[in-house]
């Protein structure tokens, strides 16, 4: 059972990167997302920034590394796990791990975009989405 999952819709802050830990294959990735955080002195509308690391693993992550790209919209279903551990000197830290459960594309960034214009098929960003 996962205790805690949370869906997050946002940007790629850079492109997703693989890497190996022995015989497991991972990826991290980080979305950014944007809110309106209301309006500064001059009544300009004023955005906060939030950012959170996930992690993907084996094929799940694999996917994500090769077709994803900074800019690119994600839609990602992710459980939370707890990462607490207690240093050399004793004292105790707590952290959590945002692991990707699945995905979806949402909109395309602008690497991505010229990536289609220059001759890639739109129709192969749906068929991934199929076989994911």
């Amino acid at each position: 059972m996962n205790s805690f999952t949370v869906t997050a819709v946002g940007n790629l802050a850079a492109n997703p990167e693989l890497a190996f830990k022995g015989d497991t294959t991972y990826t991290r990735l980080c979305l950014v997302g944007n809110d309106y955080a209301g309006k500064d002195e001059h009544g300009n509308a004023r955005e906060a920034v939030t950012s959170l690391w996930f992690v993907a693993f084996e094929s799940l992550g694999e996917a994500i590394a090769k077709n994803a790209r900074k800019g690119d919209q994600l839609i990602l279903q992710a459980q939370i796990r707890a990462n607490n551990w207690t240093d050399s000197e004793g004292d105790k830290h707590f952290d959590h791990s945002f692991v990707v459960q699945s995905f979806r594309f949402g909109a395309p960034g602008r690497l991505k975009r010229e990536e289609f214009a220059s001759g890639h098929d739109e129709n192969e960003m749906g068929a991934l989405e199929a076989e994911v």
